[in-house]
Order: structure tokens, then C-alpha cells, then sequence
């Protein structure tokens, strides 16, 4: 039965409601009723199943990371990457966003009326869904189905009050569908504490309920036990971090109309509540449910650059979560890959930069920061077999050689060959990818990671290559149990282990045999860890919100900052030639510590009674 309701559900694009934050979100989409009544709908069971897959429209897509005309930009795609110091977007309101700002009035990336209006939908699931007895040859739904449908209901529900908690904070909890005819629908925020508290239950009991994983691409989107215990860890890991445990010092005093302090003093004991959380999704993920994803030569040696690469290709042990949808495109339509294509490789737009932030955050082959390593230098170009690392060839600005596997799977830069037609790629004014377009890549480097290698606009190439836009993968929760591990007891040893997995992974030397001595070390441990989720997890969409939660956002530039002067090649250049490989500031980013929060809606505030603004705002 699963298998025949759920068959399409990754191609469900076209059932798609786009909720406008206008839009009331205690009203339940008139596509769906109709002139129909609940009893009505409920006694159907067609209409049962595309009520129930409705709610999941919500789910975010991580592979849209840039405004286009074929796929619009909102809250539950990716646009955070773009608004870190991790991408530079040359296209639509992130172009802008980043140096202009925003406020309650216009902040463009909005979660608010589109979760709450599923809510809602998944209350009335909740409420309504029935047992359909089988009569004759006419379709029906039994006890298991029923009950597999309301438990994906019910996770959905929690899981979109996560979403907007990791977004605003504290929010009102709906557990109940609403009677849109009351005259009390007015509802203030909860506290951090509430929130988390009823997040943590519903996912917790949830997780018994729904099936222990699903590997088929056609059922990616359907929750189960992996991703319920995945999700309750990380919320319980945000409700311990600085953010939302008694460091943001504007939030502490934010109350309620009644008075009801909304953010709670801090409590490390959290720690050790988010700690347990984590050892449980490990416990399972290690009971042969995941794994990190490797690839092995003919020879049977480790190949990291083909393991990093197929990673993101397919549906494979690594996947927790993926999204029913995907927005990679075609090179001559729309979507990532064409954005991430230069323009002079038949079609290209080149419009989605990598920040010298994140460039010069990647390690050296030999497992050490550029800062640290011997092999590091930024001055003149390569000799023939001096990159070690086995990346480029002669005739590369120094900066780029012998860095580590990840960096040549996300970091493409001058002179740099093509993967397809060995062209030699640069992005110097007049060389057809600088800046006499509005599409280039502002920094001088070109996002390279996730992209398709097997597509082109020429010959039998494909145009287009399916692949799941993952939401969670094992690599993230190995670094997130690390963390947890650091702040509860530096001493433990698997602090560095679990780090080491990932490094490992990528093909660059353990912590544990080239520095020895963080090992232990409660602040060097932790700067290990966020150094490694920031390139191990670069543009996948965690950035934007491990920044605030660490509060280190208001830092210096290069430093987890989010404001002020940032950094690329000199794109002025019009030859290829020493002038182009200074660094050259491209922008001055806005950053305020309002900004921790994402303002809620103020429309919403302004029809409210009730509802506070987050502090700033």
C-alpha cells in the first residue's frame, strides 16, 4: 500500500501550494476543501492521501540556492548559504540583501504563514483521519496505513515547529487546529523552554512509531525513526548553544504581554541532554542503519575525490533526509548547475561565488590550516609536480595548490580546467566570466561543489542528472555528537574521533596523530569541530544558523564575522596576470546582533495583540 500511495511523491512538485506569510494561517488551502466538508474529505481515501501529502510541502529544498525565473527563492530553500560568508550570489534579492539589509517590513526569506498554515492542515489530519473499511474492489485504508499516514503527520508537525524555532526562536506552539470562526485567535510565543520541551516530546514518541528508514529515491521524503532522532538532536543541540541558553544578552529581558520571559538564563546542563540525544541517534545510526559514504580504486586504496563527489549523486548509506524536490536544473534552462557553469562553457551563468573566507578555511593535504602548514604560500604559480596533493598541474597561483581533497570539490578557480572540455577557465576582466556581465562570480571563484560533472550543452551528453537534495547526511551528526562530547567532558576520548571519521573520510591526516596536543583541550577541540563542520558542510544550508547559535557572528571577518569587508580575487584585472591575485574586498556586509534572530513577520505582529517582536526588531 505504501509503495502505491508514495510512488511519485519525489516528482509532487506539481501539487505544490505556495503559501504567501499573508495568508491566514489558520485557514486550510481552499485547493484542498473545496465546497467539500472534513467529513467529507476524511471518507474518501484519494483525498485522504493528497490531504496528507500536502503537509509535506513545506519540507526544504537545499539545492536552490539562488533566485531564478523557474525556481523562486523563499525561507524553506537554501538561500542561507548566500547569506553567510560562505557564497556570494549574483542574482535576485541575495545580491542585495547582504549589503542593504532588511527589516520586519521586507526581510525576504520568510518560514512563518507557509509552516503555520501545514500546521494546521497536519491538526486536522490528526483529527479527522479515519479507518476506511474495504468494500468490494473500492479502495480503502486500514489500521497500519492509518497509523504510518498519522505518524508522518505528527512528525511533520514537530518538525516545522523546529523549523521555526531555529529561525525566530520562541514561537506560539499549536497542537490544535483552531476554529478560524472563534473570536480568541490571537496566540502570544511560548518560551524557549516550552518550545524545545514540546518539540522533544512529540519527536521522541514519534519516533517509535514511524518505520526505522527508508532507502528507496521515490520515499526520501518520508520520515522515519533515523530522521526523528536526527532532528530531536539537533534541537536539542540549538537549545544548549549560547543563542537560546542565557548568552544573547538582548533576549534575556524579552517578555511576553503578561510578562513571561521568553528566553531562559543558562543552564550547562543542557549539555548533557542534548549529549544524550546525540548518543541515541548515533546508537542507531551505528546498528547498520548509516554510515559515511566511501569509495575504493581497482587497487582497493581509498579514493576521497570520488567518494566527496558521488556522495551528493545518489540515494547511498549516508543519507538520512532527503527532499522531495530538487532544483539542479538543465544548463539550458534553469537551476544550480547552470548557475554554477561558466559562461564561456556553452550556456553558463557563473553566478554563484565562493567568499576568500571559505577559501582560505579549507586545510592544507597535509591536515593543517593554511596558517600552520609549510606547504602553504601565496606567492608565484606552480612548477610541474609541485602540487602533491595531485590536483593541478603547473602554471596555478600558489594559494590554491596542496590544499585538501574538499577544497578541489568545491572551489573552482583561475585557470583552473573544465571537467568536460579541459578548457582552461578564467575569470579576469575581458576573459568572458568577469565582471563585464551582471552574471559573474564576484569573488573570482566559482562554486563548484554538488554540481553535475557528467552534463553538458554539447554531443550526446545529458543535459540533466537527477540528484537528492539532502537535507541531513551522517557526516553532520558525527560533528554535532563531537561537539556535544567537548562540552559535556573534553577528556572523553571520542572527541577526536568522531572528528577524525570526517577527516578521514576526506582524505587528509587524523587530529589525533598531527596535533596530539588539542587533544583534551575543551577550546581547541571546539575550534576543530567548527572548523570542520564549516568545510565538511560548506553551502549545504547549516552555516547561516551554527553562526548564531555559537554566537560568534558578530566576530571579525574570517573569524565566523558576518559583517564587514569580504574578500575575493582583484576582478578589476584585466589580464591574467599578478594584479588579478590580490586580495580585493567585493562588498561590505551588514551585521547587527538583531540579526541572531530573523524578525518575525510585521504584519503578523501588527494584527497581533498578543505576539512580541524578536529584540532589534
Amino acid at each position: 500500500m505504501k509503495k502505491t500511495i508514495y510512488k511519485t511523491l519525489i516528482l509532487f512538485t506539481a501539487f505544490l501550494i505556495n503559501v504567501s506569510c499573508n495568508k491566514d494561517y489558520l485557514d486550510v488551502s481552499d485547493e484542498l476543501a473545496g465546497e467539500q466538508t472534513m467529513e467529507e474529505i476524511f471518507s474518501i481515501p484519494s483525498q485522504v492521501r493528497s490531504f496528507h501529502r500536502n503537509i509535506f510541502t513545506g519540507i526544504p529544498e537545499s539545492s536552490n540556492m539562488i533566485f531564478s525565473p523557474s525556481y523562486t527563492l523563499g525561507g524553506l530553500d537554501n538561500p542561507w548559504a548566500g547569506l553567510t560568508d560562505e557564497l556570494k550570489a549574483a542574482q535576485g534579492t541575495l545580491r542585495s540583501v547582504t549589503t542593504n539589509g532588511y527589516n520586519s517590513g521586507n526581510a525576504p526569506f520568510h518560514r512563518w504563514g507557509t509552516l503555520y498554515t501545514l500546521i494546521r492542515q497536519a491538526n486536522l489530519f490528526l483529527d479527522n483521519a479515519k479507518v476506511i473499511p474495504q468494500s468490494g474492489e473500492a479502495d480503502f485504508i486500514d489500521i497500519d496505513e492509518l497509523s504510518q499516514l498519522k505518524a508522518q503527520a505528527r512528525f511533520l508537525r514537530a518538525y516545522y515547529h523546529y523549523l521555526l524555532f531555529e529561525l525566530y526562536g520562541p514561537i506560539p506552539i499549536m497542537d490544535f487546529a483552531a476554529d478560524p470562526s472563534s473570536p480568541d485567535l490571537d496566540f502570544a510565543r511560548n518560551s524557549v523552554d516550552e518550545v524545545v520541551n514540546f518539540i522533544d516530546s512529540e519527536l521522541k514518541a514519534v519516533s517509535e512509531q514511524l518505520n526505522d528508514i527508508e532507502t528507496a529515491d521515490a520515499f526520501l521524503a518520508l520520515p522515519t525513526k533515523g530522521v526523528a532522532l536526527a532532528v530531536r538532536g539537533r534541537l536539542l543541540m540549538y537549545a544548549a548553544s549560547p543563542l537560546f541558553n542565557g548568552e544573547y544578552q538582548e533576549a534575556l529581558s524579552l517578555t511576553d504581554k503578561d510578562g513571561k520571559q521568553l528566553f531562559p538564563e543558562r543552564d550547562d546542563s543542557k549539555w548533557q541532554r542534548a549529549l544524550d540525544a546525540m548518543q541515541e541517534f548515533i546508537d542507531f545510526a551505528e546498528d547498520g542503519y548509516y554510515s559515511l559514504y566511501k569509495e575504493y580504486n581497482t587497487n582497493g586504496t581509498y579514493n576521497p575525490d570520488t567518494s566527496l563527489y558521488n556522495l551528493f549523486r545518489s540515494v547511498n548509506e549516508e543519507v538520512i533526509w532527503a527532499s522531495p524536490r530538487s532544483s539542479w536544473g538543465t544548463l539550458s534552462n534553469e537551476g544550480i548547475d547552470r548557475r554554477c557553469t561558466p559562461r564561456t562553457e556553452r550556456g553558463g551563468f557563473a553566478s554563484i561565488a565562493i567568499t576568500q573566507e571559505l577559501v582560505d578555511d579549507y586545510l592544507m593535504v597535509d591536515g593543517l590550516p593554511i596558517e600552520e602548514s609549510p606547504l602553504y604560500s601565496e606567492t608565484g604559480f606552480s612548477t610541474a609536480g609541485e602540487d602533491i596533493s595531485g590536483h593541478v598541474g603547473e602554471g596555478i597561483y600558489k594559494m590554491w595548490i596542496n590544499r585538501e581533497p574538499r577544497f578541489y570539490q568545491t572551489v573552482f578557480f583561475q585557470n583552473r580546467n573544465w571537467h568536460i572540455s579541459n578548457n582552461k577557465i578564467q575569470f579576469h576582466r575581458g576573459s568572458g566570466n568577469g565582471n563585464m556581465s551582471s552574471n559573474y562570480p564576484w569573488s573570482g571563484y566559482m562554486l563548484y561543489k554538488r554540481i553535475s560533472r557528467e552534463i553538458y550543452n554539447s554531443g550526446s551528453y545529458p543535459r540533466n542528472e537527477y540528484r537528492p537534495a539532502i537535507l541531513y547526511r551522517l557526516a553532520e551528526f558525527y560533528l554535532l555528537y563531537a561537539e556535544a562530547l567537548n562540552e559535556v567532558n573534553p577528556s572523553d576520548t571520542r572527541v577526536i574521533e568522531y572528528v577524525d571519521r570526517i577527516r578521514e573520510r576526506a582524505g587528509i591526516p587524523k587530529l589525533i596523530d598531527i596535533k596530539p596536543e588539542i587533544v583534551g583541550n575543551k577550546i581547541a577541540q571546539r575550534e576543530a569541530i567548527r572548523r570542520e563542520m564549516r568545510v565538511e558542510l560548506a553551502t549545504e544550508g547549516q552555516r547561516y544558523f551554527d553562526v548564531r547559535r555559537w554566537m560568534i557572528a558578530e566576530n571579525p571577518v574570517g573569524e565566523g564575522g558576518q559583517g564587514g569587508p569580504f574578500y575575493g580575487m582583484n576582478m578589476s584585472a584585466e589580464q591574467d596576470d599578478a594584479t588579478f591575485y590580490q586580495r580585493t574586498p567585493y562588498e561590505n556586509r551588514v551585521w547587527n546582533t538583531a540579526m541572531y534572530l530573523y524578525p518575525i513577520p510585521l504584519n503578523e505582529i501588527q494584527k497581533s495583540e498578543k505576539l512580541v517582536q524578536n529584540p532589534g526588531w
